[in-house]
């Protein structure tokens, strides 16, 4: 694609790297990462059925709990025996994820709590020895994806288990993530025997169980040293060639890299990708009522799809295995926005710049914090006109976010452009636009249900 020239032009930034990556995977794999965008990340466990009640009140640290109550594991195991998700509808979700756009769903196997979701046979400590469900819901997920066309993996509580005696953790200190009420002696905990006797063992049995998977998605690598990362990288790719693995395998052994609960401030041109909630948490949680509104969402999606990212949209199936109205509302409205606008992001690239604010004085309000564990939210608070831009083959795509003025200019867009025309995504008439000295002059008619959110997309001469 021939492209313009402007001040400040190319990707310099993102060429800075936000991780180290080792032996890279095929880079067909990759790719198609790079080319998805979208995923659907699901957090489901025990958390799912106290649904944010303990003892009669509301609990503290969202799918956390455990750790945030100190509640002895004896105790927190009986949860399971309440758990029955009857509900549970493995072919639903995955339509829902599919119509949303979404093209891969990931799933919380074991989370920190060291609960399994699936059957575990080195560990009877999971959904199908403990609860009266006793059923894999692992094996109808991936089958669904599969029929559906979705790729799949699962996520893996790396550093983290409070139902093992050998986990220490030194975030954000010493023991400050380790289960310190059932085991009190942080010295004596051994993380070798924990890898060995149960994150080894059962990450072997999640990628021989259920054939193809496409990626293991770690968290929390805390004390995992850089031997212990390859390891396990080397095991993985034994029994599974080609399975992309995220950064949080620990010590720069990731296939990609990820954010939390917050935007990529510049281009990567690296894989990576951003997880994020729709509400305050994970998991499910029935005080959890105010979500992000779907434009809030979708402007998130665009930034960082600008940016060269993949969005992995979080829900929090409820203990029966319902997704929440609210969910499901915005996982429609990603459908009827991707509808008409998906051209401008699967399969798409960063441009020169990622975007540019049409009015110096408002700027995005975002939090921050340097600490935040289970309840965070760093995406921006506030909405702002502005543009993003993506890229694919001869083609810009304008993204132009809450933008109210029907007439407005382009700066990123230089005279020496040589475009050829200027549509608007969803419409068949042509925008009128002039390529002007201080930029490219858009001027769209007064349609009276245009959507906040919408995409120009602005064809060069090749």
């Amino acid at each position: 694609m021939k492209k313009c020239k402007r001040t400040g032009m190319l990707v310099l930034l993102g060429l800075l790297a936000t991780v180290t990556f080792a032996q890279p995977v095929d880079s067909i794999s990759l790719r198609w990462f790079q080319d998805a965008k979208l995923g659907l990340f699901l957090h489901w466990g025990l958390y799912s059925q106290t649904a944010g009640d303990w003892k009669g009140h509301p609990t503290t640290g969202g799918e956390h709990f455990m750790l945030y109550e100190r509640i002895p594991l004896k105790e927190y195991a009986l949860i399971a025996n309440d758990f029955n998700p009857v509900d549970f509808d493995a072919s639903r979700w995955v339509k829902m994820a599919k119509k949303a756009g979404m093209r891969y769903v990931i799933i919380t196997s074991k989370h920190h709590d060291g609960f399994s979701m699936y059957d575990s046979k080195c560990n009877d400590y999971n959904i199908v020895r403990r609860t009266p469900f006793a059923h894999d819901p692992m094996a109808d997920l991936i089958k669904a994806c599969r029929k559906e066309g979705l790729k799949f993996g699962f996520y893996y509580s790396l550093g983290r288990d409070w139902e093992d005696p050998d986990v220490p953790t030194n975030w954000p200190t010493k023991a400050g993530r380790s289960n310190t009420w059932d085991y009190p002696d942080e010295d004596a905990k051994d993380l070798n025997a924990y890898i060995e006797r149960k994150v080894k063992p059962q990450l072997r049995e999640l990628l021989t169980q259920y054939g193809k998977i496409d990626f293991i998605w770690f968290d929390t690598p805390e004390m995992v040293t850089a031997q212990q990362s390859a390891e396990i990288r080397e095991l993985i790719h034994s029994l599974q060639d080609g399975c992309l693995i995220n950064n949080r395998i620990g010590n720069g052994y990731g296939d990609y890299a990820i954010v939390e609960q917050t935007l990529m401030e510049h281009i990567s041109l690296k894989p990576w990708e951003a997880c994020l909630t729709m509400g305050k948490n994970w998991g499910y949680n029935r005080y959890d009522t105010i979500y992000k509104e779907p434009d809030a969402l979708i402007r998130n999606f665009t930034d960082i799809v600008s940016k060269g990212g993949n969005m992995l949209l979080n829900v929090g199936p409820d203990g029966k295995g319902n997704f929440s109205r609210l969910a499901k509302d915005r996982l429609r409205a990603f459908h009827d926005w991707m509808e008409i606008n998906k051209e401008a992001i699967y399969g798409t690239r960063p441009w020169s710049v990622y975007g540019e604010t049409l009015s110096a004085n408002e700027k995005e309000i975002i939090d921050k914090s340097d600490f935040h564990d289970a309840v965070y939210d760093g995406t921006p608070q506030n909405i702002v006109p502005d543009i993003r831009y993506t890229c694919k083959n001869n083609a810009v795509y304008v993204i132009v976010r809450n933008v109210k003025d029907l007439s407005y200019t382009l700066k990123s867009f230089s005279s020496l452009c040589n475009i050829i025309s200027v549509t608007c995504l969803g419409e068949k008439k042509n925008v009128k636009w002039s390529l002007e000295p201080n930029g490219l002059n858009i001027e769209m008619k007064p349609y009276l249900r245009r959507p906040s959110i919408y995409v120009l997309k602005v064809v060069l001469k090749a």
